[in-house]
């Protein structure tokens, strides 16, 4: 997507690899929206702590990452012994596994970078087959989003008011996002409508990311407080939910995202909205049986115990930020208390109305398996 620099657009994709430094090159979404920054992660290691510090995150995005990061890692790899090599990409690829479990594109990326690996009779022929590979499933992102725009744009309809939750937008995969994809399209056609950003505590991605996304797009947006969209649903002023996804069961049709993915689910049955699931192929999981098998990350309590911004008065624009000084992070709660803080929920398929996939809208029990 395009992102204004001093006053100019310019486009960026969300991740993307620099093969002469082996290194992997990400938009720092921590720093969002007060200051747009690239950074670099030198070794696989670094990138596998950028997923679990979230420096980058969304399913699309972490998948990429994860599919540059052990392509990296085997690149890193000096030598010819190819059971040494075996081993070094096994550790790597467990390093950057674990770092965010819940989502299931990091571990389907990883897993088509090392079977485009195998037929590869060198090191070297497999190093440079992991990057090829790294690379296909990044550009395959990006063509997936799209379709999914496509097809739901003819979903939005001139006047709608359109809820999302946290962010599933470009910045969550490698460029156009996936429950954006359809807003997007649908603004490029000149539809026009109105988007409520879920806040989405405690991380606050809708706040930051999607509705800085948004306003880069000139899409009309307001962002309300995670508990507001009952109430907003209650008086009929949204007419239609869309959000994303980390893990969706092909076998049941269950959703793994964001907290308070599934209440949402709930409100909008309960009111008779239409509630959609937007995710490319690579989050789709044939193995699990069951959404209770699903791993769900536990964070930090830090998370729910306080909130991260930069100093201003209220009522005022926010000052620049130099590049050197980080976000402030303010401690809101009791000081004493704790807090659990899970990052994901699953949401059954009856209370989905229909998934937006790049072959097209289907029912939750109807995925296409590729």
């Amino acid at each position: 997507m395009n992102v204004l620099i001093a006053g100019q657009p310019v486009h960026h994709r969300t991740v993307t690899f620099d093969a002469d430094r082996n290194a992997v090159r990400l938009i720092e979404q921590r720093r969002l929206p007060h200051q747009f920054r690239i950074v670099t992660t030198p070794d696989y290691r670094a990138t596998a702590r950028a997923i679990g510090e979230m420096i980058v995150r969304g399913a699309g995005a972490i998948g990429a990452t994860a599919a540059y990061g052990l392509a990296q890692g085997a690149r890193a790899f000096r030598g010819r012994d190819r059971k040494r090599f075996r081993e070094a990409v096994k550790r790597t690829f467990q390093v950057i596994h674990a770092a965010r479990p819940t989502a299931v594109d990091p571990l389907n990326a990883m897993t088509e970078v090392l079977a485009a690996m195998r037929p590869g009779e060198t090191v070297e022929e497999q190093q440079a087959l992991a990057l090829a590979a790294a690379e296909e499933f990044a550009h395959r992102n990006v063509l997936e989003c799209q379709a999914i725009g496509r097809h739901g744009a003819r979903l939005i309809k001139p006047g709608m008011r359109i809820l999302t939750h946290c962010n599933a937008g470009w910045l969550a995969f490698v460029d156009y996002g996936s429950a954006t994809a359809p807003l997007y399209a649908a603004h490029a056609r000149g539809r026009r409508f109105h988007v409520y950003c879920d806040e989405t505590r405690p991380r606050s991605q809708g706040a930051t990311l999607t509705a800085w996304e948004l306003a880069q797009e000139g899409i009309s947006h307001e962002i309300i407080v995670d508990n507001a969209a009952g109430h907003l649903m209650q008086r009929g002023e949204i007419d239609l939910v869309i959000v994303g996804s980390d893990r969706i069961l092909g076998r049941t049709g269950e959703v793994a995202n964001k907290i308070g993915t599934y209440t949402k689910a709930v409100l909008a049955a309960r009111h008779g909205i239409p509630f959609y699931v937007a995710a490319p192929f690579s989050t789709l999981d044939w193995k699990l049986k069951s959404g209770r098998h699903i791993p769900i990350e536990e964070r930090a309590p830090d998370e729910v115990l306080g909130a991260w911004g930069v100093s201003t008065t209220p009522g005022r624009r926010p000052p620049r930020p130099r590049r050197s000084s980080p976000a402030i992070y303010v401690r809101v709660a009791n000081p004493t208390s704790t807090a659990r803080n899970p990052g994901f929920d699953v949401t059954p398929p009856e209370l989905i109305t229909g998934i937006i996939t790049p072959a097209g809208i289907c029912r939750p029990g109807e995925l296409p398996k590729r």
